[in-house]
């Protein structure tokens, strides 16, 4: 079977159902919070559900948010309270003295790639302070230890991420690792629209074909978790899309039905391939991200660290 090119579970789960493929030890829940926002949950169990899914087993948990690509204040000041929820939730924090690492992944020069950076550039740290004041320099009995790095990417460091946080974690010594990455999607509609969390850490630019070492609790140590928004998507998919809609557009044309109703008889993964292999080794790697990524990477870096913020610097009332 033919694996769709996407980081995120959900999308993953939804092909399966398609193809009516039987998902077991695989659980999906889902909750509409209101009418643009819904939270999907894939929970893998099982190491035959992971080897179906093509993923780690662990919670994926999605947040689908159709106008988060728009300025609103509001609307993504709830979006950060529903995610700081999800991050206690799969952080299992019983105490407010966590000492946290939070990891932008990514390469800060490329758009697309530098959401990671860019959220931990808007992060409360606190770790320097405490060590320095102690725990009343911010008025409370307990705060949680929050330290940051942004490892950059290997072309410019020559090192492995996995490396230089595997040094870190042993001079800091963190209970709870945290990473941000841009992810890839399938779907040109959850670009910049869709937060994925999950607990089983992460493979740096495996989306876009990439793949390092994974940043998880075997190779780490410590309990990863992970956080992506997808800000590209694969150009053959945009094709294979383009093409699903122009087969059924023909046989329901007198003119090209005989060549329509041919197309359609290829199943999804002979019709894949068959765009890849028609795609020019340049464009067969490319992948397309949003004319407003800048914009749309700025803003999504605040709503992401917002949550974060709320998550492990009180907030309480706000995320029970």
């Amino acid at each position: 079977m033919y694996q769709i090119r996407t980081d995120l579970a959900l999308e993953t789960q939804e092909k399966m159902q398609e193809d009516n493929v039987e998902l077991k030890g695989v659980r999906f829940m889902e909750e509409r919070i209101d009418k643009n926002l819904t939270i999907s949950t894939v929970v893998i169990e099982t190491e035959n559900g992971a080897k179906t899914m093509g993923k780690p087993k662990g919670t994926y948990i999605t947040i689908e948010a159709g106008n988060m690509d728009e300025e609103d204040e509001d609307y993504h000041r709830e979006i950060s309270v529903q995610l700081a929820k999800i991050i206690r939730k799969l952080a299992r924090i019983r105490r407010e003295e966590t000492s946290v690492l939070v990891v932008g992944l990514g390469n800060r020069d490329v758009t697309p790639d530098a959401l990671g950076p860019r959220v931990v550039d808007n992060l409360f740290i606190t770790r320097h302070i405490l060590n320095e004041y102690g725990k009343y320099a911010f008025g409370q009995e307990r705060v949680n230890r929050i330290s940051s790095i942004v490892p950059g990417v290997m072309a410019q460091t020559g090192m492995e991420s996995l490396e230089i946080i595997r040094g870190i974690i042993k001079e800091t010594k963190p209970e709870l690792i945290v990473v941000v990455d841009a992810l890839a999607a399938r779907s040109t509609k959850r670009l910049n629209r869709t937060i994925q969390v999950t607990d089983t850490g992460i493979n740096p630019g495996s989306g876009v074909g990439n793949h390092r070492h994974g940043l998880n609790a075997r190779s780490l140590g410590v309990p990863v978790i992970s956080i992506g928004i997808p800000t590209v998507v694969d150009a053959a998919t945009i094709v294979n899309d383009t093409m699903f809609s122009l087969v059924t557009a023909m046989t329901q044309s007198p003119a090209f039905s005989t060549l329509g109703n041919s197309l359609e008889e290829l199943n999804d993964a002979e019709k894949y391939e068959l765009i890849r292999e028609l795609l020019s080794p340049s464009l067969n790697a490319m992948f397309v991200t949003p004319k407003d990524i800048d914009e749309s990477v700025k803003r999504l870096s605040f709503t992401i660290s917002e949550g974060l913020n709320i998550a492990f610097m009180g907030a309480k009332a706000q995320v029970q």
